[in-house]
């Protein structure tokens, strides 16, 4: 799904998925379409991305003999920008990426391997937060074998020290123009010999500076690391939290509510210290509820001016962000809406859109139904409106 342009200043994403993988075998097609778990590799790579609330926008880049391919395996994100051809070695294909984004001008960008799946979004925070100090990021590990240099006739020259030692990861972060102009600047030199973007960096004289990685962010190379992430993942018993939250405001003398993100006209208001979203405000609950992360009132008090007549979308992004952060996909969500009037039926899909705007979850995720209280009770008499949600996360990468 592709999404209109946005304005400058967010974080960019490069996925690279132009490699053929000849070492990872070929007959099930390339490594990042191989199957892992019931979904391809690249798409449990974009999903990462796709639900992290710090990533805006997200460039994937393909071989030109992959555009079907690549199709049955992208995601529904509105953060997804048109597929970008990639060149033969992988500095053309994140140039390819990077050239892309001009008409974005993003403040950053990551560039991440297709082939790496296992990303945290801790892993990706922890770049996005030291790229405010530093032009260009990559994540290490530290190196637990012991290092050994050999000659071409296999006999042992020396042992290293692995004092100073670590191993590169994906994603490196870099500030947007300045990761461009040394893509330039090194192809004008005919410089085409680079395994990563940071080692680009250190030639062009940019300091680069480590995050902390994750020993589970391998990427996938040969035949043998796909059997192995076939079966870890196969033996990994999933994480699945389901949360429920609930809401209900009292209706006064108003011109409309606001519900679901959306605001509609109705003969009375609904009270409160925000805006009183019951439906946000339920489905902020439930999020938090599946990382036993509190609840709304504990993240916004209502004692504190500060939430006075507050827009509810923050509180659902803050869930979100809370959640990702936390290490958890959410796979469903479903708001279910109690009151006489207004109708809410003709304005469904538009809440759900609404949801999905501010969540980043894509619509197809997303309930919102609606039923009245027969005349029982002060929602039947109406006086007010409840609100029920509940979300279902699944904890795929807690570090």
């Amino acid at each position: 799904m592709e999404k209109q342009k946005q304005c400058a200043s967010g974080t960019a994403a490069i996925i690279v998925a132009a490699g053929r993988g000849s070492r990872a075998g070929q007959s099930n097609g390339p490594k990042q379409y191989q199957d892992l778990g019931g979904s391809s590799v690249l798409t449990r790579t974009l999903r990462v991305f796709a639900n992290h609330p710090q990533v805006h926008s997200i460039v994937v880049v393909i071989h030109p003999d992959d555009e079907k391919l690549y199709h049955s395996a992208s995601v529904a994100s509105d953060k997804l920008q048109a597929f970008v051809v990639g060149g033969m070695t992988r500095q053309q294909s994140v140039a390819a990426g990077l050239e892309a984004l001009t008409d974005l001008h993003p403040k950053r960008v990551l560039v991440h391997d297709a082939a790496r799946p296992f990303v945290s979004p801790e892993t990706i925070s922890r770049v996005i937060a030291k790229l405010d100090s530093f032009p260009a990021v990559v994540p290490t590990i530290s190196v637990a074998d012991t290092l050994k240099r050999r000659d071409d006739y296999g006999q042992i020259i020396e042992t290293l020290s692995r004092q100073h030692l670590v191993a590169a990861q994906t994603p490196q972060g870099f500030e947007y123009a300045s990761i461009l102009k040394i893509h330039r600047d090194a192809a004008a030199a005919n410089r085409h010999d680079f395994s990563d973007d940071t080692g680009m960096a250190e030639w062009a004289g940019v300091d680069v500076v480590v995050v902390e990685g994750n020993a589970r962010n391998t990427k996938i190379t040969t035949a043998e690391d796909m059997i192995m992430a076939q079966e870890n993942f196969n033996m990994k018993v999933p994480d699945i939290r389901v949360g429920h939250g609930y809401d209900t405001h009292q209706f006064v003398d108003g011109s409309g509510i606001w519900l679901c993100g959306i605001n509609l006209p109705h003969t009375q208001s609904l009270s409160g210290h925000s805006d009183a979203d019951v439906g946000l405000h339920a489905l902020t609950d439930a999020l938090l509820a599946t990382i036993a992360d509190g609840d709304i009132g504990s993240h916004f008090p209502p004692s504190d001016p500060k939430w006075a007549g507050a827009s509810s979308d923050q509180f659902l992004k803050h869930a979100v962000s809370r959640v990702t952060a936390a290490g958890g996909r959410i796979t469903h969500v479903d708001v279910t809406l109690i009151c006489e009037a207004p109708k809410i039926g003709p304005h469904r899909d538009k809440m759900r859109n609404s949801i999905s705007q501010i969540s980043g979850i894509e619509p197809g995720r997303i309930s919102v139904k609606a039923t009245t209280n027969e005349s029982i009770g002060f929602v039947g008499r109406n006086e007010g409106m409840v609100a029920m949600a509940t979300a279902t996360v699944v904890m795929e990468s807690i570090e």
